[in-house]
């Protein structure tokens, strides 16, 4: 079983990159335990422990556990996560850049430029907005020079974690950001484990065979891909004839990954939260807002699935990949090339997509389900839940991916089988 952490171990580079990737995620660990300067920590933590269900309990999740504490890495990589999904939605309204997107690397360094900028944008934003709210609600006290403070430091430390998860994706093992949320999520998990063993005996004996299921299934799904047939046709380049070849075109059935679940958790998360500026309407926010209630769980169940078909429509483009094809002398068997071809992606990816939303959408769902019908505590089913699992094991299974090709060029067995 341990054969191929041996063999990994016995690689010097892949050594090095391992200690490296558990050096920077241990210090972005201690930099979530250091407060901001001039904030009460306990304060804080007193008024997070209210805040069950609000968008502010998804952000914790996501930054460790240091939002509660309005440490140095309150924000998490939140904001950079943000920041690229706007850049990412812009490129297909704003042809300058769509062109750079199109223009290679030097383009993708264009963009990752204006990513970072406005990631430090966001993050000045967000660090005022939070220090408001918490100075609103009798949780920190206020000057201006103690906003100025909390503002540089938690844009100063957001900045510093970016940085961090390049270097892990440059010099480390997977990429970078992934593994901030990986370690955020996992630094929540031994709470939940506390308090799954502290629950009833059934509640302990049917979790780990829910969790075991959802495991299972998340690795099924992520993995699932539809294969296009590729067909190269014979090419004369210069004085040499290419030879012409056959491939294919993976399509996964989740493309989007979790971020359709993210938008619909923090929609779903926003009525509650603007009830906490809002008193007057606190009694209808808990009336029909309540995450245990099945107008709750369908409506996050409609947003998942319309994010999920949007979100796979802006990462991938059907006529752009005909066109790529076309230009690569590439075909689908028994499809024409261009317009046709676009067709015939966008209708299998239509398709394809459906079954990739769905499940998402159940995934996101089975914490509610626990909760009103599994007896299941609701802060174990937070910090075990399916979209916790989904992010965990589809972060995994990337970096086992990469060092699987790290070891197979060395020669090695690998242990993806």
């Amino acid at each position: 079983m341990f054969d191929w952490l041996t063999n990994a171990w016995k690689v010097p580079e892949l050594r090095r990159r391992l200690l490296f990737t558990a050096m920077i995620l241990a210090l972005y660990r201690l930099g979530s335990w250091i407060p901001a300067p001039g904030v009460d920590s306990e304060a804080v933590q007193s008024y997070f422990n209210q805040q069950s269900g609000t968008i502010l309990s998804l952000l914790n999740i996501f930054s460790g556990g240091a939002l509660s504490q309005f440490a140095l890495f309150a924000l998490g990589i939140a904001p950079y996560i943000t920041a690229s999904i706007i850049m990412q939605l812009l490129t297909v309204v704003i042809p300058h850049l769509e062109q750079l997107q199109k223009e290679g690397e030097s383009g993708t360094a264009k963009i990752n430029q204006y990513t970072r900028y406005s990631t430090v944008g966001l993050a000045a934003v967000q660090s005022a907005g939070f220090a408001y709210l918490f100075n609103r609600q009798g949780a920190l006290e206020l000057t201006p020079g103690r906003l100025v403070l909390i503002i540089m430091s938690l844009t100063a430390a957001t900045a510093l974690l970016m940085w961090m998860g390049e270097l892990i994706t440059k010099r480390g093992i997977g990429n970078g950001i992934s593994l901030l949320i990986f370690a955020s999520i996992l630094a929540g998990a031994p709470g939940g484990i506390r308090i799954w063993f502290d629950s009833d005996p059934y509640e302990r004996l049917m979790f780990p065979i829910l969790g075991l299921a959802i495991i299972v299934a998340v690795v099924f799904v992520q993995e699932g891909q539809r294969k296009i047939p590729i067909q190269y046709a014979k090419r004369q380049v210069g004085r040499r004839m290419s030879t012409g070849g056959s491939t294919y075109m993976p399509l996964r059935v989740n493309m989007a990954g979790v971020i359709p679940i993210i938008f619909a958790a923090a929609i779903m998360a926003f009525p509650p939260t603007v009830a906490q500026f809002f008193p007057s309407t606190q009694a209808f926010i808990n009336e029909n807002f309540l995450p245990t209630d099945w107008t709750y769980v369908i409506v996050q169940a409609a947003f998942i699935v319309i994010f999920t078909y949007f979100y796979t429509a802006v990462q991938f483009n059907p006529v752009d990949q005909a066109d790529n094809l076309r230009k690569h002398g590439g075909y689908i068997p028994g499809i024409r090339p261009g317009p046709p071809t676009a067709q015939y992606l966008d209708r299998v990816l239509t398709r394809l997509t459906l079954p990739g939303a769905l499940w998402l959408a159940l995934v996101a769902s089975i914490p509610v389900l626990a909760i009103r019908y599994g007896g299941f505590d609701q802060a174990t089913s937070a910090a075990l839940g399916g979209t916790t699992i989904l992010i965990v094991v589809g972060v995994a299974l990337d970096t086992m991916r990469q060092m699987e090709s790290q070891m197979m060029m060395r020669h090695y067995e690998g242990f993806l089988r």
